[in-house]
């Protein structure tokens, strides 16, 4: 976390270098999270509907607790890395709107890990709530990527 210290990025090419590869991988792991929630839980609410509380037509089998926990548990803790990393280092390039942006991003995450809880042991409601705020945080995330990518190369050159 070096660079939250250093006090003008342009020149230091280094750092520059190791931030833009750091947001390279969180793009990967992003894009992947995406692929990997499909495969495992669906991205639908139906296929998460089915995933969470099983399917008697399809022969699927709802979820266990100790399941559903361990996965709850460990998406805390990444998106806890991911998201707070991201946002440092996107307020440090980041001029205008970084605040907003900010905001959105955190409150979109923390709001997908209360609904997931909140619809496997209260109302499939919350399904719907999770989708839109896990698919937002993702889309908040990626155009934070992709500007600190931008302003990180202009910086370099």
């Amino acid at each position: 976390m070096k660079f939250t210290v250093i006090k003008n990025l342009q020149k230091d090419s280094a750092m520059s270098l190791i931030l833009r590869g750091f947001l390279l991988f969180i793009l990967l792991y992003l894009i992947s999270d995406i692929f990997v929630m499909k495969s495992n839980f669906g991205i639908s609410p139906e296929t998460l509907n089915a995933t969470l509380f099983g399917d008697e037509e399809a022969y699927i089998d709802p979820m266990n607790e100790a399941s559903f926990l361990e996965f709850w548990h460990t998406q805390i803790f990444f998106i806890m890395m991911i998201l707070l990393t991201l946002s440092s280092i996107f307020i440090r390039v980041a001029k205008k709107s970084r605040a907003i942006l900010t905001n959105t991003l955190m409150i979109s995450a923390i709001l997908s890990l209360i609904s997931l809880p909140l619809a496997f042991y209260l109302s499939s409601f919350f399904v719907n709530i999770y989708l839109v705020t896990y698919f937002l945080w993702h889309l908040v995330a990626l155009y934070m990527i992709v500007y600190s990518f931008w302003k990180l190369n202009a910086r370099s050159v």
